[in-house]
């Protein structure tokens, strides 16, 4: 062992370790156990061409010179992402600490415990902000969220509709995820101002943000009502922290209610991860996606915390699954719950107050000064018009501001916790050079009384407890106390989570350099960024053997997902879009069946033999009986039974001859690293 290496740090067994596993198992040497294991058709035997290994102490550096590429600005784009202050006590016991990030999915709830009621205090958070009695315990990003609200107003909506009428001023990528998804399943998306009448159609649901991604607060309760008349579901995307002063969608009628939580102790981390959620009214819940927690009563007649209805999931639906999203962002949850339960509801609602009056304070010094605003009705964004607005928008820039760039005559921009009045004097020194802005000590009318919120939230104890550091504290200890996670003991379960994230690779995430980069900041701001991103890609071609690699998705689900879209998109390209059929192992996750039904493909499963080895003959018989229609065969590799299948490279044979092409799960990535590469391999 080489003790300066991080490698050998990271990867818990020692020399001796390793003789006394191979002796068990009866093999000499790892090279011996390798070549028994892996098939000799497939096995790489060349060294992989990536850099020399570093020492924990080289790796810091190399990440803090790519940190210092990263530029730090005051980011006031908004977007549904924004500058927050982790409180130290979270950030220190939760985020940084392995007793949290390191925990398995609680598939076990006996050694769960204390991230299930963590999870339950995000839930009710979600009930309570959005009025609604029943949330997830998270999901991948708010517009995967809406996404997953679009899919479930088909089941629930209009009988046989299959369009998404879609508020137009709803943020730009949330419409692109939305176009993306809707797609392959046929549906159509339309867009519509609702200022104007509820077009006379037939919808399965009805998106409206609230506020919207310009800023602007309508008064959604009456364009609900009209909805629901229809027969659609009603679906909001929200703000969590301008929904302490404006009414809770819920209570104004919504089916559904979607958005982000990550403006609640979440840096912004140039996109995420965050957690995004969604809530329901009542005879939604088992379509819900994602997971979900529910309190039962053990042995001893104890509250006990535990995963509830699993059978809507995909391990046991497959491809009638309500979603191909099978896990959480559980550590991003449980920070954005306990920042929650730290301010309390008075102390979110300060903020949020905090945060109007000096977005307001903004407004009226720029209307003063022959500024036009899109909206007089708003919580923390204004729209700007203005002829000026890329002149401006450099101006901002160069002053260390980056604002939305909206369009050619319009820039938005968004306050949030961080925001002082020092913030607004930097803004008002470019849009009204020769007027200063003066604070005005006076409340503000820009929620209208139709809007305000009136309904209570936040009134369990949970959120009235905790709220000095000690208290906090002591309470996230005896969380943890209740869990086993790898700061305690193996957890010899799963596969696709269980790579352990280092205290080296951990510690830059909280940099600021990292921390407080806007998804949409400028990529000059962003080279750090940048530069990691290409040389994780380049060093995952290398592993892999493939010619390119995406890092966009946000999950495993999603980036089967995009795999199948890519081979659909390939199919097309070559005339051959009437391929739609994908093949499926029947000892493949659950997820993957799911995956391919959200692509618009019909899934059929392949036999496999009692060590979930894919049945070759049955495969061939499916390849024959579906000729010029099979569109993929995915397959996990290793096999979910965590073996290396020796047909492995006939079966992707056989699949490329009769056309179609192999998606390969890398939830088992790990055992191939250096000794196999799929795209090699076929």
């Amino acid at each position: 062992m080489n003790h300066s290496h991080f490698v050998d740090r990271h990867i818990g067994p020692r020399t001796p370790d390793v003789k006394h596993m191979l002796s068990v198992l009866g093999y000499e040497s790892l090279e011996v156990f390798t070549q028994a294991v892996i098939p000799e058709i497939i096995r790489w035997n060349d060294a992989l061409n990536l850099p020399e290994a570093l020492a924990e102490h080289e790796v810091i550096a190399a990440a803090q010179t790519l940190a210092q590429k990263n530029t730090v600005a005051m980011s006031v784009i908004g977007m549904g992402y924004y500058n927050t202050h982790t409180p130290a006590v979270i950030k220190r016991n939760v985020l940084e600490n392995p007793a949290w990030y390191t925990a398995y999915t609680p598939y076990q709830p006996e050694i769960s415990q204390g991230r299930l009621e963590a999870l339950i205090n995000f839930q009710t958070m979600i009930e309570d902000l959005t009025g609604l009695p029943v949330a997830g315990a998270s999901l991948l990003d708010e517009p995967t969220a809406v996404a997953e609200a679009m899919t479930l107003s088909l089941r629930h909506g209009k009988k046989g509709a299959k369009t998404i009428l879609v508020d137009s001023d709803t943020h730009p990528h949330t419409l692109a995820v939305l176009n993306t998804r809707a797609a392959p399943m046929g549906i159509s998306i339309e867009l519509w101002d609702p200022s104007n009448p509820l077009p006379v159609d037939d919808y399965a649901g009805v998106v409206l943000s609230y506020p919207g991604s310009s800023g602007n607060i309508r008064d959604i309760g009456p364009i609900i009502e009209a909805i629901k008349a229809t027969g659609a579901l009603a679906i909001v995307t929200t703000d969590l922290l301008a929904l302490t002063l404006i009414e809770a969608p819920g209570a104004l009628g919504a089916d559904v209610v979607v958005g982000s939580a990550q403006r609640f102790g979440v840096p912004m981390g140039f996109g995420g991860p965050h957690a995004g959620f969604m809530s329901v009214r009542s005879g939604l819940e088992r379509s819900l996606p994602g997971r979900l927690v529910g309190v039962s009563i053990d042995a001893d007649g104890a509250p006990a915390y535990r995963l509830a209805l699993q059978t809507r999931e995909q391990h046991i639906r497959r491809e009638k699954a309500t979603s191909n999203i099978c896990t959480a962002q559980v550590l991003l949850a449980i920070i954005s719950g306990m920042y929650a339960a730290y301010h309390g509801p008075d102390g979110l609602t300060a903020i949020a107050r905090r945060v109007n009056k000096l977005t307001a304070e903004l407004a009226a010094h720029v209307t003063n000064n022959g500024y036009e605003l899109g909206s007089t009705s708003f919580f923390d964004t204004i729209t700007i018009h203005t002829t000026q607005a890329s002149v401006l928008a450099d101006n901002l820039e160069d002053s260390g501001v980056n604002v939305r760039r909206t369009n050619a005559d319009q820039i938005g921009i968004s306050l949030d916790e961080t925001s002082t009045v020092a913030t607004l004097g930097t803004i008002a020194s470019v849009l009204t050079p020769n007027v200063p802005l003066v604070s005005i000590d006076q409340e503000f009318t820009c929620i209208p009384d139709s809007s305000s919120r009136i309904t209570r939230f936040l009134q369990h104890p949970v959120f009235n407890t905790y709220m000095s550091e000690t208290s906090m504290l002591r309470y996230l200890r005896k969380l943890s106390d209740k869990d086993i996670a790898l700061d305690r003991s193996m957890i010899p379960l799963g596969s696709c989570t269980m790579k352990l994230n280092a205290t080296t690779e951990m510690e830059p995430i909280t940099w600021s350099e990292f921390a407080n980069i806007h998804p949409f900041a400028p990529l000059d701001q962003a080279q750090g960024y940048v530069e990691l991103i290409r040389e994780l890609e380049g060093f995952l071609v290398e592993i892999t053997g493939y010619d390119a690699v995406s890092l966009q998705p946000n999950a495993g689900s999603q980036g089967e997902f995009a795999g199948l879209l890519a081979i659909k998109a390939y199919l097309e390209s070559i005339g051959q879009p009437n391929r739609d059929i994908c093949l499926i192992p029947s000892s493949a996750h659950g997820t993957n069946a799911a995956s391919a039904v959200m692509a618009g493909m019909r899934v059929y499963v392949v036999a496999c033999d009692e060590e979930g080895n894919v049945d070759v003959a049955d495969l061939k018989a499916k390849l024959e009986q579906h000729a010029g229609e099979v569109a993929a065969l995915m397959i996990t590799y290793p096999s979910t039974h965590g073996v290396f299948e020796t047909a492995v490279s006939q079966i992707c044979e056989l699949v490329h001859d009769a056309g179609g092409q192999v998606y390969v799960d890398g939830a088992n990535l790990n055992a191939l690293v250096g000794v196999a590469k799929p795209g090699k391999f076929g």
